[in-house]
């Protein structure tokens, strides 16, 4: 427990951070190993199973950590207990109803504690982040019902939207992060930022990504879906260039989270150039769930748990580190193409480096949290 809570609470991201950054270094190779391996084992991890851990296990658990807050261990201990209880009955057995039901119980779960949170504020643009959190975890639902109700959405196309409704909120939460840090730095120096959140930007974003989720999985719309996209891409890089982070060199973390959010842009980007040419949207749906999801949800966690821990920011070696693993994962894995196992090389490429940076993430998030709470007995 740090010093900055209070007693009988502790902050969920202790607990979420480094649960998702371990699950993450685990579920991606042994999804290559269920495949390459010939066993089928484990049985969860086998074709789309990966990305169903990545967006309602990993994200989810990253969702919870940052939005939660200070919590009693007695709400914080069954929701964590309910989103293990979902991984594991995933990966073991996934044809069991019940495993197929835990996952999007986790998601309402969390729904139900977090969105009312972002309904105090005035602004639409500032109410959004409530419901994109409701709309993925409803996707959560909706991807375990395609087995039991029939649906107009494939689990194929559910997992397109979701990724989307995730690049979405990535977007949002990012430039509410990256916007205010980077004017508060630049304020130190006496350089007024007057390009901040960027409401007309930002509102264009929240009217454009949506509606690209809408028309995706619809074969009549996808080239509408796929223009929206790249309008999206430039919005997202117009947005990045007028935060003037070139002025920021000496804050290698706000560089590296400018980073992941130019890789939301490159995702986009890659996926309306796939759609306008009819290529698959495997290769280029990964650049947003590895270089985007990884380089933003990896800074925000050490940002985080380093200011709670330490007061400080993020060693420079360490983002660095990250945003160049994430950078070589994902650009490996685009490379595979629509038939990766054909390209096994560059495929455990991508796996080992996004396991090797994960595992390192998890174990500095543990380091931090041991310093933090002797730290905090120390005070006392």
């Amino acid at each position: 427990m740090s010093a900055s809570q209070s007693p009988g609470r502790i902050h969920a991201f202790w607990l979420f951070f480094p649960a998702a950054a371990l699950w993450a270094a685990v579920v991606v190779p042994m999804s290559l190993f269920a495949v390459m391996s010939g066993t089928g084992w484990p049985p969860g991890l086998l074709g789309a199973g990966h990305g169903h851990e990545l967006i309602f296990g990993f994200a989810l658990a990253l969702i919870a950590g940052y939005t939660l807050g200070p919590q009693p261990w007695r709400l914080l201990a069954p929701l964590f207990g309910l989103w293990l209880a979902a991984r594991f009955s995933w990966l073991l057995a996934p044809e069991w109803l019940l495993s197929q039901l835990l996952s999007p119980a986790f998601a309402l779960l969390l729904a139900w504690q977090v969105v009312p949170r972002f309904q105090a504020a005035k602004k639409w643009r500032n109410k959004i982040a409530g419901p994109l959190i409701l709309a993925l975890c409803l996707l959560a639902l909706a991807y375990a019902l395609t087995d039991w109700i029939p649906a107009v959405l494939t689990k194929r196309s559910l997992m397109e939207v979701a990724i989307l409704g995730l690049m979405l909120l990535m977007t949002f939460m990012g430039g509410r992060i990256i916007a205010p840090a980077v004017a508060g730095t630049l304020e130190k120096r006496g350089i007024p930022l007057e390009a901040r959140v960027q409401p007309r930007i930002e509102g264009a974003l929240l009217i454009v990504l949506p509606l690209a989720m809408i028309c995706l999985p619809f074969s009549g719309t996808r080239l509408i879906s796929g223009a929206l996209l790249l309008l999206a891409a430039t919005l997202i890089i117009v947005r990045t260039v007028r935060w003037k982070l070139w002025r920021c060199t000496d804050r290698p973390d706000l560089l590296v989270l400018a980073l992941g959010y130019l890789w939301l842009a490159a995702g986009a980007g890659a996926t309306g150039v796939h759609l306008f040419t009819g290529q698959s949207l495997v290769p280029a749906l990964h650049l947003i769930t590895i270089g985007a999801l990884g380089t933003l949800s990896g800074s925000v966690m050490l940002r985080l748990a380093w200011q709670r821990a330490c007061r400080t920011f993020p060693p420079a070696w360490q983002v660095l580190v990250l945003a160049s693993a994430m950078a070589i994962a994902a650009i490996s894995r685009y490379l595979t193409g629509d038939a990766p196992y054909s390209q096994s090389s560059l495929l455990w490429l991508a796996s080992g480096v996004w396991a090797l940076a994960f595992s390192g993430l998890a174990s500095q998030l543990l380091a931090l949290f041991l310093l933090s709470n002797s730290s905090s007995n120390r005070a006392l």
